[in-house]
């Protein structure tokens, strides 16, 4: 899920820093330009975990800001295909879900990737909500955000940014996660503490 990846960026060092002492300066330059962005097929940057080489500090004519060459290493967050990760449910509605790790909220579970047969009860009091639950040996067993949902991660995308956007559409997400819980073992942790109590008796 999470993982170190090495980068060389050559980036202007504004005056207001030049002051501080170079390691300082640069690393905060760094903090400003990747953290929580990100970086397509790499992931989304959480730290800056260490810098490996600053090179330069030219200051060209008519620029009071020095140009350093940089090595450093990012700690990014970016699921493989397959991994199973705990979440919260931020959003059930007839799309199927949308769950939370709390530094990042676009995982989705579509409507074809939940338990089968899984049914929509709309919520009256709110427009397009609602929550999901799926029936297995005559019982309904609901998705109602109180416990964590495990689910495998089915795919990691990095979609264009758009050209134009509606006003009413949703804010653009750099890094989109599609998951599962169609699968024995996924989905709200409390449908499986039965069934893990009784394997062991």
């Amino acid at each position: 899920m999470f993982y170190l990846s090495r980068i060389e960026h050559t980036f202007r060092v504004p005056p207001s820093l030049l002051s501080l002492p170079i390691e300082e300066a640069v690393k905060g330059e760094l903090e400003r330009l990747f953290l929580d962005k990100v970086i397509a097929n790499l992931g989304l940057c959480v730290s800056v975990y260490d810098i490996k080489s600053i090179e330069g500090g030219f200051i060209f004519p008519s620029d009071g800001a020095a140009t350093y060459t940089v090595v450093f290493r990012l700690i990014m967050f970016r699921p493989f295909v397959g991994e199973v990760i705990a979440a919260k449910l931020k959003e059930s509605n007839a799309t199927g879900l949308r769950l939370s790790l709390g530094f990042f909220d676009d995982i989705y579970i579509p409507v074809h990737l939940l338990p089968n047969p899984s049914r929509f009860k709309p919520d009256p009091n709110k427009r397009d909500k609602g929550m999901w639950e799926w029936e297995y040996g005559g019982e309904p067993y609901v998705i109602d955000g109180i416990d964590e949902i495990k689910f495998q991660v089915h795919n990691v995308s990095y979609p264009p940014i758009p050209i134009e956007k509606p006003k009413e559409a949703k804010p653009f997400a750099p890094m989109v996660i599609t998951g599962s819980i169609n699968d024995d073992g996924l989905g709200p942790i409390s449908w499986w503490v039965g069934a893990e109590q009784t394997d062991e008796s």
